[in-house]
């Protein structure tokens, strides 16, 4: 079987790939996918994709694997960042790492491989089930670095065809193999930043595209204003760090987009923001739907993390689903992802509208 195998220059990918190289029924090859992005922020310096594609080399030539070099720029352009640039200028909160790998790990770099790999391999912490004659995506056994919710917009078709070696293992475990097998990113920090931005800041990706425009920040229970904010681009639901505010915490409750207004209060679940209800488009289920399997009792997540909150949904029409919410959450965004779940299985996902 040929595999075709992501590295980033981190941790994970490295020992995705080393476990692999274990299995002598695979013929692997390592690709690093360059993305214009990170070149064109020539205010870092150094390229920041430079230190990663070094790693990576370290960690392909120690395990003996050839390693090939990827340039996706018009890919990453067209199919995410122009989609991400654009939710943000109307207010909304997008997923660039959802977009990413539906659309360029999973999307235009299969397309690339299609025919000469029969698999594409990642780090990520998911795992795949088939059962019922479906591919069915499965959390990490990790629940903290758990990346089920990124992957929530594969197509069926786009699962079967992926790999994900350490979804099973914990990551203190992923860092004691990489440290046995004397992989060069052993101790290297995870990133923190989004999808194949690297070492940019979120905050200078949306300047970089959208500007500053300041703004108020008002207090919603008061109106008293608090300070300025650089953009209501920047400000997300439910946001907490970052508002340079003191006397709080203080959460972003709402946006007034047409005034440049950030509402924040000190209480999150604020009863103008706290939702019970909310409705999802652009859905995708994996395998089949709820509503075609018949599973209740379902989870839903509307950001990534480890908290999952009981729901029912309930068929709209244009292909639309309302979510009811056992109990309210302040931090419902239009534009983020509303990934849903049945034990620990991650069915699908859609867009808060």
């Amino acid at each position: 079987m040929k595999v075709a195998v992501l590295v980033s220059g981190g941790v994970d990918s490295s020992v995705a790939l080393e476990l692999l190289k274990r299995n002598t029924s695979y013929e692997l090859t390592a690709f690093y996918l360059k993305i214009w992005l990170e070149d064109d922020f020539q205010f870092l310096g150094q390229c920041p994709w430079e230190e990663d594609l070094q790693y990576a080399r370290a960690v392909c030539e120690r395990l003996e694997v050839p390693l090939e070099v990827v340039s996706l720029q018009t890919a990453y352009w067209d199919r995410v960042v122009s989609q991400a640039v654009e939710e943000l200028r109307q207010g909304r909160t997008p997923s660039p790492d959802v977009l990413c790998n539906q659309r360029v790990k999973f999307g235009a770099f299969l397309e690339l491989v299609d025919r000469s790999f029969d698999k594409v391999a990642t780090g990520h912490y998911a795992q795949i089930l088939h059962d019922q004659g479906y591919d069915w995506l499965v959390q990490g056994n990790d629940p903290i670095k758990d990346q089920s919710y990124f992957l929530s917009q594969l197509s069926q078709q786009q699962l079967s065809r992926c790999l994900f070696p350490i979804g099973h293992l914990p990551k203190s475990e992923v860092r004691k193999l990489a440290a046995a097998s004397d992989l060069a990113t052993a101790s290297r920090k995870d990133s923190q930043g989004i999808c194949f931005l690297g070492k940019i800041k979120y905050s200078d990706f949306v300047k970089q595209h959208l500007g500053e425009k300041p703004g108020p920040i008002i207090e919603r229970e008061s109106g008293r204003k608090l300070g300025e904010h650089q953009g209501f681009w920047f400000h997300t639901i439910g946001q907490r760090k970052g508002l340079g505010l003191s006397g709080g915490p203080w959460f972003v409750v709402g946006k007034d987009c047409d005034q440049n207004i950030v509402y924040v209060s000190t209480r999150k679940e604020h009863p103008q923001g706290a939702r019970l209800e909310f409705t999802v488009r652009a859905l995708n289920w994996i395998a089949a739907s709820p509503f075609e399997s018949g599973l209740s009792e379902l989870k839903v997540k509307i950001r990534h993390g480890r908290r999952m909150t009981p729901c029912k949904v309930e068929a709209l029409s244009q292909g639309q689903v309302a979510v009811h919410l056992e109990e309210p959450d302040g931090g419902v965004a239009a534009g983020q992802y509303a990934v849903f779940y049945w034990q620990d299985r991650c069915l699908g996902s859609g867009i808060i509208a």
